[in-house]
């Protein structure tokens, strides 16, 4: 049985896992921290705009189990807030916990804590790869989906410092890149003015600190929207990671999402201007702790790659998520998640690698990233099916589809049908 070891256990590195599970192989995952899911603990929207497209070509695909794991854990369905629709939220307490048990399931081994600090090569080829805790894991292929945040002085650096946020850095140690380590030259990311890196573009407030209105309406509805009178209007959406989002109707309001907690869909709002505010006079920060000071620093450490999501530079080593390129959100992570880890088992295999059709969304958006990415203007934006530059370019290449039976049919015609259902024993 050939063994793929999956470096990263965010929604990238559990859809490469479920991915190599479900092609035989024997698949290795390895978590930094003591959860899976990365930001996705904190995250929690799906199938808003584009999203609902790639969602149902990957089930189409066959590759959907993760996507479907997931909607057994919503909280609100087919639900619309400013410049999104047909969003479903899924509650970040119990989805965790229900992909870690899917994965066990599929026979995934789990390392948690588990942070790789250094790698063999013979040549080009990745032999194994070291914990910080002296655990050596062989491999025959590896997959890099440690994502591109942090580590805290990056936050420094190019954000407002650490904002004790859900990767928690001072207790489980800063990402550390597989690619990285390989000497694979990494590329950085730009907000629009030039300076590095983008910062993660949502907060999480305790629920219960909310007014009871405010905690009903979100119950309820999964939305609540409160405008801004001028004086406390704050406007951070240049450097926010989710571009999509970047609407004026985001400063001008407070937009809160329920996931289980209430999504402040701000990078991060002062504490003093918040609780002045009818409904947040106690407001209290879940995520990040200091989320009246900042966020999450993200897009340091980008690997070159092909459409097939083999790194350049390494034989063996294929990568997903923020790691293949400026690609923003959940939906995104999984989708190229489950193409690594279909890839690595065939590279293991000795068979061709799946390039997929750029007749379909989650091809074209795998594909035009890339090239946008050699440019520098490419470089300044950030991409997601759900808004902004790769949902105008999908909607102009008539990609946008919210009709599951055409979608499905689309594959069909591109002869992508099922490709990435589970092999049979």
């Amino acid at each position: 049985m050939k063994r793929i070891v999956i470096v990263g256990g965010g929604w990238a590195g559990c859809s490469a896992a479920y991915e190599a599970a479900s092609q035989g192989a024997k698949a290795i995952l390895l978590e930094r921290t003591d959860m899976l899911l990365g930001t996705g603990l904190v995250g929690g929207i799906m199938r808003n705009n584009g999203r609902f497209t790639a969602t149902e070509e990957m089930i189409a695909m066959g590759g959907g189990g993760i996507f479907l794991t997931i909607e057994q854990n919503l909280r609100h369905k087919n639900i619309h807030f400013p410049g999104h629709d047909h969003a479903d939220l899924y509650d970040i307490g119990k989805t965790p916990g229900a992909i870690a048990r899917f994965l066990e399931g599929l026979g995934v081994e789990i390392h948690y804590q588990a942070r790789v600090t250094k790698v063999n090569l013979q040549g080009k080829t990745i032999c194994s790869v070291e914990t910080d805790k002296g655990e050596v894991i062989e491999g025959d292929v590896f997959i890099d989906t440690t994502g591109t945040a942090g580590p805290m002085n990056n936050c420094t650096k190019y954000g407002n410092g650490c904002a004790m946020c859900i990767l928690r850095c001072p207790s489980f140690g800063g990402r550390v890149s597989l690619a990285g380590l390989c000497g694979v030259p990494e590329k950085m990311g730009k907000k629009a003015d030039g300076s590095i890196g983008a910062m993660s573009g949502s907060c999480k407030l305790y629920k219960e600190s909310l007014s009871d209105e405010i905690q009903q309406e979100l119950n309820e509805t999964g939305v609540v929207v409160v405008p801004l009178p001028a004086e406390l209007v704050e406007d951070h959406l240049s450097m926010k990671a989710c571009q999509q989002y970047a609407l004026k109707e985001f400063a001008e309001n407070v937009v809160l999402l329920d996931t289980g907690h209430a999504k402040l869909m701000t990078p991060y709002y002062p504490m003093e201007k918040l609780r002045k505010i009818k409904g947040f006079e106690n407001a209290r920060y879940e995520d990040p702790y200091a989320g009246g000071k900042g966020n999450s620093m993200r897009y340091f450490a980008m690997a070159p790659r092909n459409d097939a999501l083999k790194i350049d530079g390494v034989e063996n080593l294929f990568g997903a998520g923020e790691k293949a390129g400026l690609l923003v959100g959940h939906t995104e992570a999984i989708v190229t998640g489950v193409l690594a880890g279909y890839n690595a088992v065939r590279f293991a295999q000795g068979e061709p690698l799946l390039v997929l059709s750029r007749k379909t969304a989650i091809g074209e958006a795998v594909a035009y990233v890339r090239e946008q990415m050699d440019t520098e203007a490419g470089m300044g934006l950030k991409y997601t099916f759900s808004g902004s530059t790769l949902f105008q370019h999908m909607k102009e290449l008539n990609l946008y589809e919210t009709d599951v039976e055409k979608i499905r049919e689309r594959v069909a015609q591109a002869g992508l049908l099922n490709v990435f259902a589970p092999k049979e024993a």
